[in-house]
């Protein structure tokens, strides 16, 4: 085991496009993912889990069918599973993820976003 601090800024250098979560760490069987994103995502659920979205720089909105959450830096907030939602940024937006190990970003609606599952940085 590897006893040292993870540098986030440092990770999130290694980190050139949007939308594309890269795990950071485990703990037990959650990931903790770090990811830039930008404009617009799609539609999507997680039908078996909750996804934790925690703002590490910037501002996004989680929309919902009946409204929507903004987060601001240093602000966190639980999707809960099953929920349908879709983040946004106007402006590029860190963020980490918390999530059980093998969720799909795209949840259960797949298509040309979704990216490797398993990618660390």
């Amino acid at each position: 085991m590897q006893k040292k601090p993870i540098a986030l800024a440092e990770k999130l250098s290694k980190i050139h496009e949007h939308w594309s979560p890269k795990i950071i760490a485990q703990m037990n069987d959650y990931h903790f993912k770090l990811v830039k994103i930008q404009g617009e995502f799609i539609w999507h659920s997680h039908p078996e889990t909750d996804e934790v979205f925690l703002v590490l720089q910037g501002r996004m909105v989680i929309h919902f069918r009946e409204g929507e959450v903004e987060l601001n830096s240093g602000e966190l907030f639980v999707v809960p599973k099953g929920c349908e939602h879709k983040p946004s940024a106007s402006e590029e937006c860190q963020i980490m993820l918390i999530e059980p190990a093998g969720t799909v970003n795209t949840g259960d609606t797949g298509g040309k976003l979704t990216v490797e599952n398993d990618a660390w940085v």
